[in-house]
């Protein structure tokens, strides 16, 4: 397959956005006010900071801490790898920054309405964004949750992520997690696909 080695490598795309995590994160231990003041996704209501349109993108290669970006840089391998080989690298990297900026856009206009003077890092809109293509290529594939160690179906494990985020969210009972954000890149994410199918069909 095309950006596939095995089934079990880095396809390049995935190592590519791995290594820029990685250095992204070095950076913000080394310099983490100036990171985070310039190139996290802060609200348009903070005192903090301004918000840039670049943040739409840099946010998402930035992290709270180390289990954070370990966490979603498995999961960008868990579920990106045979995703980028049936899309392709290019198509793969676009639908990837799609969900990543889609997941910015929502995450700014729920911090609005909230008032919120924050800032977001993390690659987790971009993550949910991939589950959902990865839901939609192969619906009947088990996969093993982690939080509980259980199988499921790929297409049973998108909606119930999706339900949980959406829980989670509106209840607030989850502080500290952009669940919105999330949801903004799984919608994305659709959007995306389905473009991208009817321009195969027309």
């Amino acid at each position: 397959m095309n950006g596939m080695r095995d089934n079990s490598a880095i396809p390049d795309t995935i190592f590519l956005l791995i290594i820029i995590n990685g250095l992204a994160f070095a950076c913000q231990q080394f310099f983490p006010g100036l990171i985070d003041q310039y190139f996290a996704l802060w609200s348009f209501n903070s005192y903090r900071s301004d918000f840039m349109l670049w943040q739409l993108v840099t946010y998402g290669f930035l992290h709270g801490n180390t289990t954070h970006i370990l966490f979603n840089m498995f999961m960008l391998w868990m579920f990106g790898r045979e995703l980028e080989g049936i899309m392709g690298p290019r198509n793969f990297l676009i639908y990837y920054l799609t969900c990543v900026v889609g997941a910015g856009i929502v995450q700014l206009i729920i911090a609005s309405l909230q008032g919120g003077q924050y800032a977001t890092v993390g690659a987790s809109g971009g993550v949910f964004g991939l589950l959902l293509a990865f839901g939609m290529a192969f619906p009947n594939r088990v996969v093993m949750l982690l939080f509980p160690p259980i199988p499921m179906k790929a297409k049973y494990l998108v909606i119930l992520a999706g339900l949980m985020e959406l829980y989670f969210g509106v209840s607030g009972t989850n502080p500290g997690i952009a669940n919105f954000a999330h949801l903004g890149g799984m919608l994305f994410g659709f959007l995306l696909i389905n473009h991208w199918k009817q321009k195969r069909s027309g």
